[in-house]
């Protein structure tokens, strides 16, 4: 399931089905390795990413902020923004690895984190 978080002409963010708060940056054209992003596009990219970082450390006050970039199933770059937590199910593992315990986690609304970056993105990009 696919959750559009924000869009524009050259990138766009989806939300990533988890306990955890986690949100995907693609770009819009289907790059398959970072480098082959022109400087311009990719410089926003990690722009982007930090403006998401910024806003979930504030937000959520995790514990870590994890970013991972593998696009081995989805042979297109995009990058994962995770907020991790010592309660989450698989900390301090990946999210991908083995689970350690049942979450126990009482985050803030998640729509509320969502519409703050859709704003932020569209006061720094419009």
């Amino acid at each position: 399931m696919h959750f559009l978080i924000y869009e524009d002409n050259e990138i766009y963010i989806e939300k990533h089905e988890s306990e955890i708060p986690w949100l995907k940056i693609f770009t819009q054209k289907p790059y398959k390795e970072l480098g082959d992003i022109p400087k311009e596009l990719r410089s926003r990219l990690w722009d982007v990413y930090d403006l998401i970082e910024y806003e979930m450390k504030k937000y959520y006050e995790p514990k870590k902020i994890n970013m991972a970039s593998f696009s081995n199933m989805l042979p297109r770059v995009h990058i994962h923004v995770m907020a991790r937590f010592e309660e989450d199910s698989y900390f301090p593992n990946p999210m991908w690895g083995e689970k350690e315990r049942e979450a126990n986690l009482n985050l803030p609304d998640e729509k509320e984190f969502h519409k703050i970056i859709f704003h932020a993105l569209t006061k720094k990009y419009s």
